[in-house]
């Protein structure tokens, strides 16, 4: 049994570690991520750069934890059930909805603009947004677009190439108001119809084709 006294020191050590994830969060997202510096998050926090470097060796680490901290607490895209075994609209109608809901989080729209501004110097800033969010949300979405495919109820092509089209139709209205701060884009009452509009636009172009029309499609002239 773990003493008492480690337990603390545990929760201890963590509370530091979550103190400092979050001076960086708020620094890093009023400053940029080349004008925030480890001195200046140690110094917010309350304590010396060398304590901030037992738990970050580097500011790229701290970047990702704090990437990993907003997708955790706000990535319910990740988690939202895609089961094979309920309609492909039903699914990517919940799907879509989470997703936007998700995107349009101040949270991740403010992440989303450091990345993006930064990107350019700092790519790998972007590959590590890239990885711990939008990619692994893909490919578990391109694993059940998969298994319908499978199933035939959706046409059969590249997985990946379906999710990127879903994905693109939801993010093509509210979405591109919301990341450029326009009015348009608190506007959330508008969110259900463009999913709405995005599920329908992608089951004309991904949904099986009748079982009369693949026939006709396979009967030679």
């Amino acid at each position: 049994m773990i003493p008492d006294s480690t337990a603390s020191l545990d929760e201890a050590a963590a509370a530091r570690r979550k103190a400092f994830v979050d001076a960086a969060r708020i620094l890093f997202f009023a400053n940029g991520y080349s004008g925030t510096t480890m001195s200046s998050i140690a110094a917010t926090v309350g304590g010396s750069k060398t304590t901030l470097w037992t738990y970050f060796p580097s500011k790229e680490e701290l970047f990702a934890a704090v990437v990993d901290d907003i997708v955790g607490e706000y990535g319910s895209a990740l988690h939202v059930d895609l089961p094979v075994d309920q309609p492909v609209t039903e699914v990517l109608t919940r799907f879509g909805n989470v997703l936007m809901t998700t995107l349009i989080s101040t949270p991740l729209l403010s992440l989303f603009r450091l990345v993006v501004g930064e990107a350019e110097r700092f790519p790998h800033l972007a590959e590590t947004f890239y990885d711990r969010g939008p990619r692994r949300g893909k490919a578990r979405a391109a694993d059940w677009v998969a298994a319908k495919m499978e199933r035939g109820e959706l046409r059969q092509g590249e997985p990946m190439q379906a999710v990127r089209h879903f994905a693109g139709l939801c993010q093509s209205g509210l979405y591109q108001h919301a990341v450029l701060g326009l009015p348009e884009g608190r506007d959330t009452s508008r969110m259900a119809a463009e999913v709405d509009a995005a599920v329908d636009t992608f089951y004309r172009a991904w949904g099986a084709a009748p079982a009369a029309d693949q026939a006709e499609i396979s009967t030679p002239s």
